[in-house]
């Protein structure tokens, strides 16, 4: 065997490493999440997210759909037409749309040479953006006092 692999991994070369890309790319949008999450809660005196609260997970989920769509969002902005054309065919066979925008970012992630550096800088503006997680904060009472 040319490659290790665990047993559930594809045997072909091109889909391991698909599938390892498609890996990393979901844990380093977690991440990110997690990051602006933790941010906004420590500067409101909330304690971290937890697991077992769902409308903890729901921020945490909504974290990650919010960077994703403005990473494609970004990276499609200077994208050029065959890449566009490609995006466009990878869209409709996503399950849903935080698959899909994960598929997309896969795509991407092989074409573009400076995906991670741009992953990065991304990643930088959504943590000095204080609504970048998805949700606004402060609750109904904040927005209307305007605090």
């Amino acid at each position: 065997m040319p490659f290790r692999r665990r047993p559930d991994q594809p045997r072909d070369l091109h889909a391991l490493i698909e599938a390892e890309l498609r890996e990393r790319l979901e844990e380093a949008v977690a991440d990110v999440a997690l990051e602006v999450v933790l941010a906004r809660r420590r500067a409101r005196g909330l304690p971290p997210p937890s697991a077992e609260r769902p409308a903890d997970r729901e921020e945490l989920e909504a974290g990650a759909q919010a960077f994703l769509e403005r990473l494609t969002a970004d990276l499609l902005a200077t994208a050029d037409p065959e890449t566009r054309a490609r995006v466009a065919e990878v869209r409709p066979r996503a399950a849903g749309p935080q698959a899909e925008l994960v598929a997309v970012q896969v795509l991407l992630a092989r074409r573009l040479p400076d995906y991670w550096q741009r992953f990065e800088a991304v990643r930088a503006a959504v943590a000095a953006d204080p609504r970048a997680s998805g949700r606004e904060g402060g609750g109904l009472l904040r927005r209307l006092l305007g605090r």
